[in-house]
């Protein structure tokens, strides 16, 4: 029987993906907002494709900010943009 692979929505284009093509935006514990490109850090998290128009999209209908509950300022959105532009997967 195959293994079933998760799905999870992209925040700006609402497509359906699997969780592994999808980078998560996490609010930690503490409040801070950031990328997780493995996605195993604690806190809340929502999905992004990774590409930047998906995350001009969701950024301009604030659907990360009501994804995660907080809101998020101009420049937590530049060092978002800025990681993602990178790929920085630093945690992988």
């Amino acid at each position: 029987m195959p293994k079933k692979i998760p799905m999870r929505q992209c925040l700006g284009c609402r497509e359906m993906r699997p969780k592994s093509e999808l980078i998560r935006v996490v609010r930690s514990p503490d409040g801070d907002i950031s990328l997780d490109f493995r996605g195993k850090k604690p806190g809340r998290g929502a999905y992004l494709c990774p590409d930047v128009t998906c995350f001009a999209r969701a950024k301009k209908s604030r659907a990360i900010e009501r994804a995660l509950s907080a809101q998020v300022s101009q420049e937590v959105y530049d060092a978002l943009e800025a990681q993602m532009k990178a790929g920085d997967g630093g945690d992988r």
